[in-house]
């Protein structure tokens, strides 16, 4: 089996942290090593000296996010069915654009909620509440019975603002 010229792609660290977060430490081999042209769940688990479960599930994982695609074929004799793998990641770069939209859609939303909101702490317990629930438990902690504070999440709109700018700045998108 082998390894196809993905070094480079592989080499970053940003599409290593996606891959990563996709398969987990266990699925990780079969991201980083992905072969040339076809290979068996059972080729790899063997050529990566991994549970055939973990490749299997890697391999489904990629398949969902559109890195890995597979043909069945059925042993004539036997009546099994093969799995033949093939990875496709010049889909990587796509992926990583819609994260990244995702991202900013899920950031503007909870930045609008932040703002909009007003919130109390327990200073004992660090539990956040918000002001109709501050108010329904009387402004106490129902964990402890500390007086709640009011918190100013000024610092965590402002973070992602900062934030928000960013991701539009990369994917040049307007406000």
């Amino acid at each position: 089996m082998q390894l196809m010229a993905f070094e480079e792609l592989l080499n970053d660290p940003v599409i290593q942290k996606y891959l990563h977060e996709l398969v987990g430490p266990t699925g990780m081999p079969v991201a980083a090593a992905p072969p040339d042209g076809e290979v068996t769940d059972e080729e790899l688990a063997e050529e990566l000296s991994l549970e055939l479960n973990d490749v299997r599930r890697a391999l489904f994982i990629l398949y969902e996010n559109d890195l890995a695609s597979y043909r069945r074929l059925r042993d004539e004799d036997s009546g099994w069915l093969t799995y033949l793998w093939t990875f496709h990641y010049e889909n990587v770069p796509e992926q990583l654009e819609e994260e990244m939209y995702r991202l900013l859609d899920a950031l503007d939303d909870r930045r609008e909620y932040e703002a909009a909101h007003e919130f109390y702490l327990c200073p004992e317990e660090s539990i956040r509440f918000e002001f109709e629930e501050a108010i329904e438990f009387q402004f106490e902690c129902p964990q402890c019975g500390s007086e709640l504070e009011p918190m100013n999440n000024d610092v965590l709109v402002e973070a992602m603002d900062e934030r928000i700018d960013d991701l539009r700045s990369e994917l040049n998108v307007d406000a």
